[in-house]
């Protein structure tokens, strides 16, 4: 699984302009939990490249930038959590789970489906 750091706000414009050619997972990681930990884990670990239809995915280390994390969860219309997944779509977010509701046939899901 390639991650590509979430690290600026300005990123999000690019983000979600980038929803509307392909798929687009931001994961908000807190470092000093264990359960982020364990949800990071077995996404990385289940993730099959060929299923997720070209996916990009973010990775936001919500302690490092915690105004960020704030911020994507205003931008995208969401309640901040912490772990959390969204799955941004044509620039909107169409999915979105926290802690141990993140699960990789969900998101696979979320990007595999028509919309």
């Amino acid at each position: 699984m390639n991650w590509n750091l979430l690290t600026d706000v300005a990123q999000l414009d690019t983000l979600r302009a980038e929803s509307f050619d392909q798929p687009v997972l931001i994961y908000k990681h807190s470092t000093t939990c264990s359960i982020s930990a364990t949800t990071l884990n077995r996404l990385e670990r289940n993730w099959k490249t060929d299923e997720m239809g070209g996916v990009k995915a973010y990775h936001l280390d919500l302690l490092r930038h915690r105004a960020l994390s704030r911020a994507v969860a205003d931008y995208f219309g969401v309640q901040h959590e912490s772990p959390q997944v969204l799955l941004i779509r044509n620039g909107e977010c169409v999915y979105d789970a926290s802690h141990f509701a993140i699960a990789y046939p969900a998101v696979k899901a979320g990007i595999n489906a028509e919309c």
